[in-house]
């Protein structure tokens, strides 16, 4: 571990963090607490994806939709507009629009050939954006003189590892970087987001062995061709099955770090009530 006592963690000049679980356990609300206290680098794993791997496919698909509109496509012919996405650390619209849902093309879905295909070139980009995690807490230091960083991933890093295996090369690299810090969530929290989910259900990532597997149940539960399927309806099913695959997972990745709550986030006021917090879960 990279701060092996509380006493290491204290006296550290650079604190290096990563934050890792299911999306809306507090992550990115931690992250903007320490930015705001104006020595913290925040490193956004999703805002990479969307900038640096995934920008020029999720502008090509905007203006594939805009070239379908006569008007539009004689502007963007004659180079008279421009399409770009709008990504922010509090707006990750454009690469869930991008990611989509997988069913009925006249509910917004589709093919699952298509969205296994968007679902890979994800997984590789959350992958690559990761490994960058060294580079930007470097760079955060030597460019732009952050003492302290912290990493804010995406709920989907534990499908990319294997946290079980001592030598994972992605784990390994992390950990050799950061301070590995699990977000754990309990039956309240979880009941809470599968509401919130319901209410207002996202894409997601998934590994692809549970995708097919539970794309195939899906079809065969509800009896259902592909393009019968109601996208929202397939992932709102998918979701609660996902958080349960992933639970393990991140039980697992714990051992490689600490774990905290989204209640002692919450609790938290200022960056040094989070230095005491995790010196708390640290060996003395």
């Amino acid at each position: 571990m990279l701060y092996p006592t509380a006493r290491d963690w204290r006296a550290a000049s650079r604190r290096k963090v990563l934050v890792f679980g299911m999306s809306g356990l507090g992550k990115t609300h931690l992250a903007s607490l320490l930015r705001g206290a104006g020595d913290w680098f925040h490193y956004s794993i999703d805002y990479r994806i969307g900038t640096r791997y995934l920008g020029e496919l999720i502008a090509d698909n905007a203006k594939a939709e805009a070239m379908k509109v006569p008007f539009l496509r004689d502007l963007l012919l004659s180079d008279s507009i421009y399409i770009g996405s709008n990504i922010t650390f509090h707006n990750l619209r454009p690469v869930a629009t991008w990611l989509g849902k997988p069913g009925d093309p006249a509910r917004g879905g589709l093919p699952m050939a298509e969205y296994a295909r968007r679902q890979e070139a994800f997984r590789q980009a959350e992958i690559a954006a990761l490994h960058d995690t060294a580079h930007f807490a470097e760079r955060a230091q030597r460019l732009y003189g952050y003492d302290h960083f912290i990493c804010d991933t995406g709920g989907s890093i534990c499908e990319w590892a294997d946290p079980s295996d001592p030598e994972d090369p992605l784990l390994t690299a992390l950990s050799r970087e950061c301070l590995l810090i699990w977000i754990k969530g309990d039956a309240a929290h979880t009941e809470e987001l599968i509401r919130r989910f319901d209410r207002a259900p996202k894409p997601m990532a998934y590994q692809p062995a549970f995708l097919a597997r539970v794309w195939e149940d899906y079809l065969a539960q509800e009896g259902l061709t592909e393009d019968e399927v109601d996208p929202d309806s397939f992932i709102r099913w998918t979701y609660a099955q996902a958080l349960a695959h992933r639970q393990p997972r991140y039980v697992e990745m714990a051992k490689w770090g600490i774990t905290i709550t989204p209640d002692e986030i919450s609790a938290l006021g200022t960056e040094s009530d989070f230095t005491d917090l995790i010196a708390a879960k640290l060996p003395g």
